[in-house]
């Protein structure tokens, strides 16, 4: 059976490559934006906005689609920070890319999340979803 590109298999679940995704870390007022997924994989999980990078789509653009969908909000500066690659970090294998994103405009619960909150830094709720904790904890750790 040959798959395209974004056809996960309907054996095994596993897509032909590992796919790709953004994480944004979103600060303001020393609190950042999480969002409580509303699928699986860790559905009811708190974790920063992202998703998949499209196919003829930047990792830019994907951060600026991705937190619109999600949260509503318009990305009006992107800084990449770091690339996560450890194959345990997500069960599907995704590589994440995380990005810092300034933005404008009141943050809303969107497509894949059922709530949206700014945390304190300090304290952010449980569950965490995926590796974002430790996504969190070095931007934390490159800003001071």
């Amino acid at each position: 059976m040959a798959l395209s590109n974004s056809e996960p298999c309907s054996v095994c679940g596993r897509y032909k490559n590992r796919r790709v995704a953004i994480d944004a870390i979103i600060i303001r007022d020393n609190k950042i934006l999480l969002i409580k997924r509303a699928f699986e994989p860790f559905k009811g999980f708190w974790a920063l906005p992202g998703g998949g990078v499209d196919f003829d789509e930047t990792a830019e653009d994907a951060v600026r689609k991705e937190v619109w969908e999600e949260v509503g909000l318009k990305v009006t500066s992107i800084k990449f920070l770091n690339i996560y690659t450890d194959p345990d970090r997500d069960p599907n294998q995704v590589t994440a890319l995380a990005y810092f994103a300034e933005t404008e405009g009141e943050p809303k619960a969107g497509s894949d999340a059922k709530e949206c909150e700014f945390f304190p830094l300090n304290h952010f709720p449980e569950p965490v979803a995926l590796d974002h904790k430790k996504i969190i904890q070095e931007y934390l750790d490159k800003r001071s």
